[in-house]
């Protein structure tokens, strides 16, 4: 009965948080599996961006840093995926990639081999810029 309430809070913030994207945020997948079926049909590599409701870093970087204009020239060149750290269903995802801190950023590329990481809040100016460098492994691999 705890699991299954644990489950249905899980769901009800899921789908709280998928939600309240601030207007221009990138098309955000809700599950690594799925963004990895886009990016393996689209050939684009992966943004998987671990992130909780309670973390201020996590939430300046959603409410500024994706949506800005920066970032957004690079929406349409990845898959993003963005997993709340406190639903059961991420766990296992976030244990593969070793997720002790947020926000956790894992780039992957379209066949899912990690091609980037970056922990911790960063400027739009940063984050811009690690998407390009990103963007060109991907490229490459």
């Amino acid at each position: 009965m705890k699991k299954t309430i644990l489950l249905v809070l899980a769901a009800v913030t899921s789908l709280a948080l998928a939600s309240d994207f601030p207007k221009g945020s990138p098309p955000f997948q809700d599950s690594s599996t799925g963004a990895m079926s886009a990016a393996k049909a689209s050939g684009k590599p992966v943004v998987l961006i671990f992130s909780a409701a309670w973390c201020p870093p996590c939430q300046a970087m959603k409410h500024d840093v994706y949506p800005s204009a920066e970032v957004k020239a690079f929406h349409d060149k990845f898959v993003w995926a963005y997993l709340d750290i406190d639903d059961p269903r991420n766990e296992g995802v976030a244990s593969k990639y070793g997720v002790n801190g947020i926000p956790h950023i894992e780039f992957l590329n379209a066949a899912g081999k990690e091609i980037g990481k970056q922990v911790g809040g960063v400027s739009t100016e940063d984050f811009a810029k690690t998407l390009e460098s990103v963007l060109a492994k991907a490229k490459k691999s």
